[in-house]
């Protein structure tokens, strides 16, 4: 923790530090190659009680200053870093209080939350993080990259979105503003220097800026982009103007599922299986973001909660296979087409804790047993993919590697 650090580190963290380079040595050692999150949502709740975390630009310099331990401690063995994963999720818990710290001001169902301002807070804590990860990414550059030979990069969560009604101007106005306020968020700023033009237009002076300084600092600070990639949506307009000024309203859009998309029938129910999105996602992604190297970090889908089912039951997930070979289909079709991905990573290899979903959603290649000391059982999706990725059972796209991601 960043508020922790005194002149000499106490013992616990010491044991901390040996824990960690034991983690990466036994990964290393079984031919994994290491990707580390930094910062995955849990932002040190001493940096919240001393100036709202995110909320304060303070929080730049102390992200800075805690990369550069976690680059001098782990940069000899870690040569892949992810600075933050999903501030698009973070961002709104400050705007709708679903997620932490669960700000919001709202009215019922969404509110209340004991504090906070839906209308300017998700587009502060979005500005800082975009900063924070800048100054990482400047950090590791200038003093660690080219000793330890690493890449550096952010994690964005992302869909991907077409009008409702292709012959809709507006549906097709809607359909880019999505894009625009849940990826151009981010990427405009990393590309361009800039926020989205519609982002600007709509969210005017409640949507902070950049300095010029600043712009120097965030346009290219990336190695890669990595992508979480789940589901893809329709978009059409509204039916009537937003009541409230706040991040989601501000999108002037109505999200929604059709019965052309398919649905895994086997999950549990809030992802809708899409895998041609994540094609068209990574072509929009060539074509407006000059083509960045891409790692899809996560991708997966979860089962269903059957209660009482059988041990059999649970480790057969066909429907897993299915969703993880089509959706290398069309990465391999993207990567015909030119997209740059450089490897895929499956969410996740053991079914864990899924924050608002807890232990009940499941996700893992793995079953853990809760009941019997958390003992992990491969399914039969673990099975195949190891087998597929040594092409005993078909033959994985050639440019696409596999890795294992690590959160700190």
């Amino acid at each position: 923790m960043v508020s922790s650090l005194q002149p000499r580190i106490k013992a616990p963290k010491i044991l901390e530090i040996f824990a960690n380079i034991l983690l990466i040595a036994c990964v290393k050692a079984e031919g994994i190659r290491p990707f580390v999150t930094i910062l995955h949502f849990d932002t040190p709740q001493a940096l919240e009680d001393k100036y709202g975390g995110f909320l304060s630009r303070s929080i730049v310099k102390d992200f800075t200053d805690y990369c550069e331990i976690l680059f001098r401690t782990y940069g000899d063995r870690v040569k892949d870093w992810i600075t933050i994963n999903e501030p698009f999720v973070v961002a709104l818990g400050y705007d709708i209080g679903n997620a932490a710290p669960g700000r919001c001001s709202l009215p019922p169902p969404l509110g209340p939350c004991p504090a906070g301002n839906s209308s300017t807070e998700p587009y502060i804590v979005a500005h800082n993080f975009i900063l924070s990860h800048a100054s990482a990414v400047k950090l590791y550059k200038e003093k660690f990259q080219a000793e330890q030979g690493g890449q550096i990069g952010i994690t964005l969560l992302t869909e991907f979105s077409v009008p409702y009604d292709p012959n809709s101007l507006e549906d097709k106005e809607a359909s880019e503003r999505y894009m625009d306020f849940l990826l151009g968020w981010f990427m405009e700023p990393f590309v361009y220097g800039r926020y989205p033009g519609i982002m600007s237009e709509l969210v005017k002076e409640r949507l902070p800026t950049f300095s010029e300084e600043d712009k120097k600092l965030i346009q290219g600070a990336y190695d890669f982009i990595g992508i979480n990639y789940y589901t893809s949506k329709y978009a059409k307009i509204p039916n009537h103007p937003p009541f409230l000024l706040h991040y989601v309203a501000d999108q002037l859009i109505l999200k929604t599922e059709s019965q052309s998309v398919p649905r895994q029938s086997e999950g549990s129910g809030y992802v809708y299986s899409y895998p041609q999105g994540l094609q068209e996602l990574l072509e929009f992604m060539k074509r407006k973001y000059h083509n960045p190297p891409i790692y899809i970090t996560e991708n997966g889908i979860p089962e269903e909660t059957v209660p009482d089912r059988t041990l059999d039951e649970a480790l057969t997930d066909p429907y897993r296979i299915k969703f993880i070979l089509q959706h290398l289909y069309y990465i391999k079709a993207a990567l015909m087409n030119g997209v740059n991905v450089k490897g895929y990573f499956y969410w996740s290899v053991f079914d864990n804790f899924e924050w608002n979903g807890g232990y009940a959603v499941r996700y893992g290649l793995y079953y853990i047993d809760y009941k019997d000391n958390l003992k992990r059982i491969p399914k039969q999706s673990a099975k195949w993919f190891g087998g597929f990725l040594n092409g005993h059972t078909s033959t994985a796209p050639s440019q696409c590697t596999v890795h294992h991601k690590i959160d700190l």
